[in-house]
């Protein structure tokens, strides 16, 4: 394989992550990001150009210096909480950043892009798995800017002819396996790096977002899947692309429901050592349980996780954590 990607958010937990397996299967990631949540030293794979999505000025002289073969598009706002509290900001960021980059990639001949969205289109749907022909019925702002996406995606697809993957996955955990890259954002807001910062004192004790959701335990019910394995996905997703095999949408996850609960008692057999918690109320926008149906994604892209259980996820989150490779 061989080309420019262009990477938006490439500086960022998974598309640093994707960019150093670019950058392994041969091609040379682009790394498109404001730094506002993304680290400089993350970048490592490829240029960094540092710009917004909703520059048109600076999307388009990265498009005309590189000449991408194709896009992977991270870069977004994707706080629940915060989506709930102001709605308005995650439909101009997401919604208006995608477009701005979808014209400037097709004013540029650039007619292939992945995109990252979310199993938070799917709503809360009382437990059931989802697939990817489960109704979507986001219940914040953040799950309906990306499922408005995905719809404009649809409508450029139909009269412009642009290609797209479409990954809505769950929820993203672990590092590197090499230790080069893990997951820190600003804020933090992720469950195992909040989790593996309280028990070595970082930061004060784990909140529980509720205990009392119509679950096996009363806490919040997720599917993790593994960062490396999510990348994995989006490489196979831009094969698919360029093999000419058209615009498809893909759920990714393990197939495996956590509760919080049951995340703390796996960090407690993998680190021994208790996770210091205290509780919370439910926080807004919430749903019980997310669980993925990912059956489309091993059949027709051949994928299928390999580090995606969850002491395994654990494991290779506190390795990195342990050497904290950024600052802040």
């Amino acid at each position: 394989m061989s080309g420019h990607v262009l990477v938006t958010g490439g500086a960022g937990y998974i598309g640093s992550h994707a960019c150093k397996a670019l950058a392994r299967a041969g091609y040379m990631p682009v790394c498109f990001d404001n730094l506002s949540t993304g680290w400089a030293e993350a970048v490592k794979f490829g240029p960094l150009v540092q710009g917004d999505l909703m520059d048109r000025a600076a999307l388009d002289a990265a498009f005309a210096t590189y000449r991408p073969i194709a896009v992977l598009h991270f870069a977004a706002l994707s706080l629940v909480g915060e989506s709930m509290s102001d709605p308005g900001k995650y439909w101009r960021v997401n919604l208006g950043g995608a477009l701005t980059l979808v014209e400037a990639a097709l004013a540029a001949g650039c007619h292939n892009l992945v995109f990252s969205s979310t199993c938070a289109t799917y709503g809360d749907q009382d437990g059931v798995v989802l697939t990817e022909d489960t109704p979507q019925r986001p219940i914040n702002a953040y799950g309906a800017s990306k499922r408005a996406i995905e719809e404009m995606l649809g409508n450029f697809g139909a009269s412009h002819g642009l290609n797209h993957v479409i990954f809505r996955y769950f929820n993203v955990a672990g590092a590197d396996p090499e230790g080069e890259l893990g997951e820190q954002h600003r804020p933090e807001t992720h469950l195992i790096p909040l989790m593996l910062d309280a028990v070595d004192g970082r930061r004060g004790p784990l909140t529980l977002h509720g205990t009392d959701y119509p679950t096996r335990d009363g806490t919040c019910l997720r599917d993790y899947v593994h960062v490396s394995d999510l990348v994995a996905a989006h490489l196979a997703g831009l094969g698919w692309l360029l093999a000419g095999k058209g615009s498809r949408a893909f759920n990714l996850g393990s197939g495996r429901g956590f509760t919080v609960r049951e995340v703390l008692d796996a960090a407690r057999k993998v680190t021994n050592r208790e996770v210091p918690v205290v509780i919370g109320a439910r926080r807004s926008g919430d749903a019980a349980a997310l669980v993925s149906g990912s059956a489309r994604a091993r059949d027709e892209l051949g994928w299928e996780p390999e580090r995606s259980t969850m002491a395994q996820m654990i494991e290779d989150a506190a390795a990195w954590a342990r050497g904290k490779g950024y600052a802040g």
